[in-house]
């Protein structure tokens, strides 16, 4: 094992609806099974400023966020035969599972109940190092720069397993044009699908961006697109979206949920909902998934769009995203 050094900064959130506070800490050792990351970059996502509100339930505290994680393995703990060190590797948001209830056992380890999240219930990339279940880390596409493929991790994730949920559909509708959307839209162009970006009022540029990246219209989420919709995927964390979605998509169509939270869903009448319309949602991932879109975004090529931040400018790149300041994602550098 090499050396591992005696401390590591990171970014520490002390307590709900605080900001983030600089620290020196011990550094890990990675214990059996596994693997301490030297980090180079983390992706900064809406899951953050959850956990930074205090919206998540059984927050610990002191914590430390972050789960688009890509650095380099600089030791590894007992049994641990791969990755090797050296070796460049991403961390998602699923941490660990339990491995042998019904959900792991049918491939649904998404919905394992003893599962654990990066970020959330064990210390993320917010840091200069961080630890990970050797079983549970990326090896990463060639031909993306760490500050590039970080928001793969998670936006570009989540994206993808929300994008399959809608099967074929045709004309698909993004509501919240952020990391994940500008993301899985380009995946869903190259499928020849027809994308309609849904954007905060009067937020034109972010339209205009949308356009660029061969979305076929733009508009604001409170308008109704041109033609029907046959599926549509809710990014941002507005309940009353749901019904204002289920109004634009048609007969048979699917609204689905990718947010890990949102705000409370309006009443709404059932007439929005007949017609065989269905609302679902996205929990988490799976390992399976990372493994496809992180072979997928290559090809298409997905092209991340970033912001880049040092890693004591947190606060800062958390306020920007809370804001609608970002154009794509946001990834802290440790550099």
């Amino acid at each position: 094992m090499n050396a591992v050094p005696a401390t590591r900064t990171a970014m520490v959130l002390e307590r709900g609806g605080g900001a983030l506070v600089a620290r020196e800490l011990p550094c890990p050792e990675p214990g059996p099974g596994e693997v301490l990351i030297e980090v180079a970059a983390c992706g900064v996502c809406r899951t953050d400023l959850h956990l930074v509100d205090g919206e998540l339930a059984d927050i610990r505290y002191p914590v430390i966020p972050g789960h688009q994680i890509v650095g380099r393995v600089l030791a590894r703990g007992d049994g641990v035969a791969e990755p090797a060190v050296g070796t460049r590797v991403g961390v998602a948001w699923l941490a660990s599972t339990c491995g042998h209830c019904a959900y792991c056992r049918r491939g649904n380890e998404n919905l394992c109940d003893e599962a654990r999240f990066t970020g959330y219930h064990v210390d993320g990339g917010y840091a200069t190092h961080c630890l990970a279940r050797a079983d549970f880390v990326y090896p990463l596409p060639e031909g993306y720069e760490d500050l590039s493929v970080a928001p793969l991790l998670c936006g570009g994730l989540i994206g993808y397993r929300a994008l399959r949920a809608c099967g074929d559909a045709y004309r698909l509708g993004l509501y919240g044009f952020g990391s994940a959307a500008h993301m899985i839209a380009q995946v869903a162009v190259r499928e020849n699908r027809q994308v309609y970006a849904f954007t905060r009022p009067r937020d034109e540029h972010t339209q205009h961006f949308a356009r660029s990246l061969g979305c076929t219209w733009a508009g604001a989420a409170d308008e109704l697109p041109p033609q029907p919709l046959d599926a549509a995927i809710i990014f941002a964390a507005d309940g009353r979206l749901v019904p204002q979605a289920l109004l634009a998509v048609a007969k048979g169509g699917v609204v689905v949920c990718a947010g890990i939270h949102m705000s409370e869903i309006p009443a709404f009448d059932y007439e929005r909902l007949w017609g065989e319309r269905a609302i679902r949602s996205i929990a988490n991932l799976t390992r399976a998934d990372g493994h496809e879109f992180l072979a997928l975004a290559p090809k298409v090529p997905v092209r991340t769009h970033t912001r880049i931040y040092p890693l004591a400018a947190a606060n800062e790149a958390l306020a920007d995203l809370r804001a609608g300041r970002l154009e794509g994602s946001a990834v802290l550098t440790m550099r």
